[in-house]
């Protein structure tokens, strides 16, 4: 069994300095998700520290959350309304929390970090099986570019450089499988640190095929999340799906 099937990992690993990233700017997804609540409830896959969720029920929606991490829920938890929001600490795939949902969403690649084929495509069956009627699951992910495969391990990405610390990230992608680990290493005057990553990507028709297995179909798919028209040139997507 991988360490990346661990559904724990990237909160253990990230949890403390998520927050401080360069993350985007939830509001435009906020307003997307919004538009499609239909007065929730509302369910979000790997819920984290409530970056999409806190806004979302500050707009009145009742918000759930499925999270594989306890360090990233204690950080949701810190934060005004965080304590509020139900949250079972489990696998994602798994999304074991009672239906129906008018509307459920995983955003930022987090679909990929599922690393095997058969926990994406159960993740799906069993997001149908809590969906509401007519409900809707919202994907947000990167369109793969295998020219980014080609750069990323042929260069090595320097992350810091200072009197006390350097840090470097690592890639090696492996094609056939569709998956690739990343290596953040830094080195210290204590040694050396490693903070492993691993995803499976997917292109957008192979998550239409895991949503039409689980009886969903693609209502829309834009570019980003202030619907922007997806094309050839996209590099990521906004996919809703409907049961």
């Amino acid at each position: 069994m991988s360490m990346f099937d661990d559904p724990g990992l990237f909160g253990r690993q990230w949890a403390a300095a998520y927050d401080a990233a360069d993350n985007p700017d939830p509001a435009p997804a906020v307003d997307f998700l919004a538009g499609l609540a239909d007065g929730g409830p509302v369910l979000e896959l790997a819920i984290g520290t409530g970056r999409v969720a806190l806004p979302l029920a500050a707009r009145g929606l009742r918000v759930e959350g499925v999270e594989g991490s306890p360090e990233m829920v204690a950080k949701l938890r810190a934060k005004p309304g965080g304590a509020d929001l139900p949250v079972v600490i489990g696998d994602m795939a798994d999304v074991a929390v009672p239906g129906r949902f008018p509307l459920a969403y995983l955003v930022f690649n987090t679909l990929f970090n599922l690393v095997d084929a058969d926990r994406q495509a159960a993740c799906f069956r069993n997001v149908a099986r809590v969906l509401a009627p007519g409900g809707a699951f919202v994907i947000e992910a990167f369109v793969p570019n295998p020219a980014d495969f080609e750069r990323d391990e042929q260069h090595p990405q320097v992350r810091s450089v200072t009197e006390d610390e350097a840090s470097l990230r690592l890639h090696r992608y492996d094609r056939a499988a569709q998956t690739f680990v990343r290596q953040s290493v830094a080195f210290t005057p204590g040694g050396v640190r490693l903070q492993p990553f691993g995803l499976r990507y997917l292109w957008p028709e192979q998550i239409d095929r895991l949503a039409t297995r689980a009886g969903l179909h693609l209502e829309a798919r834009y570019a980003d999340w202030h619907r922007r028209p997806f094309d050839a040139t996209s590099t990521g997507h906004v996919s809703v799906y409907r049961l």
